[in-house]
């Protein structure tokens, strides 16, 4: 299996929760660090730096409920099956089901703004967060201009009504694959052929694209719901924000002042890379989790 060869020592698991099958490794020990990925991805982006970090902990690296080889329940209509809130519980309850009541967290991405709602969800479970590349999914929202809904199209395309996305994506999903992971600040050659060939496998699978679809679909409705509802209370555990000097964050928002509107214990820190930090830049990435997670 090629996730094998990309997490030496890790063992390959599935745990099931009240609302989907998730598929994941798990390596190393020390204090538990769940490390969740971002569209159109898999836990085989942190391949980099997973090992490094499984010197000091715990490592689990999961599929997100329709992503890779995880579960991929049916859409609803007001597309509560892909809300972050359903997306989180799926992540606690693997975690309860490892043992680890409370552990950091780590989101790339989209497993950055289900990393947000589990702490917002379940305060208590998170030691600290650092999410990668992103500001609030309602602040990058409130903001949007032109040049934001050029760079990221994908957010207006995928919210669609199904099954319009799902079937113009499915004409040709590695050609699409491609344009999004080579359209984010770099180019594909800083993907390792073995987790690359792991994004074409699972992302041609309709199922998940229509699942990658209702995530989408979700962030622009019921979850947005659900952040209104939290307005004017803030995330109290530490919080690193990271994000690629090359990518369109950088450009349109300032992610420490958007973090901070939401948190409040926020740092940040730019580094020179695109979009895909943990695969682009893995050394600056692992250093600066290493010190924030051991703080």
């Amino acid at each position: 299996m090629t996730t094998s060869m990309l997490f030496p020592g890790f063992e390959p698991r599935r745990i099931s929760t009240a609302g989907a099958e998730i598929n994941l490794v798990i390596g190393g020990c020390g204090p538990p660090l769940l490390l969740l990925h971002g569209y159109p991805q898999t836990h085989a982006i942190w391949h980099r730096i997973a090992p490094r970090l499984a010197e000091h902990f715990t490592v689990v690296c999961t599929d997100l409920r329709g992503y890779g080889d995880s579960a991929k329940p049916p859409g609803e209509t007001d597309h509560r099956s892909y809300s972050k809130r359903a997306m989180a519980q799926d992540q606690v309850e693997v975690m309860e089901a490892l043992g680890f009541k409370r552990f950091a967290l780590v989101g790339h991405d989209r497993g950055g703004r289900v990393a947000h709602r589990l702490v917002r969800d379940h305060s208590a479970r998170v030691v600290r967060l650092a999410v990668l590349d992103i500001s609030p999914t309602a602040s990058m929202y409130a903001k949007t201009d032109k040049a934001f809904a050029t760079a990221y199209y994908h957010w207006f395309f995928l919210i669609q009504p199904y099954d319009l996305p799902e079937r113009l994506i499915g004409a040709d999903p590695a050609y699409y694959l491609r344009k999004k992971l080579g359209g984010w600040g770099s180019t594909l050659d800083h993907f390792d052929r073995r987790a690359y060939a792991e994004y074409v496998r699972c992302f041609c699978d309709p199922a998940t694209i229509h699942a990658s679809c209702e995530d989408y679909r979700a962030s622009a409705t019921i979850d947005l719901e659900h952040d209104a509802a939290d307005a004017g209370r803030k995330l109290d555990c530490p919080l690193l924000v990271l994000w690629g000097a090359k990518g369109v964050v950088h450009r349109l928002f300032d992610p420490v002042a958007d973090w901070k509107s939401v948190a409040n214990d926020v740092r940040g820190k730019v580094l020179a890379s695109g979009h895909y930090l943990a695969e682009e830049a893995p050394d600056e990435t692992y250093a600066d989790l290493l010190a924030f997670f051991r703080d």
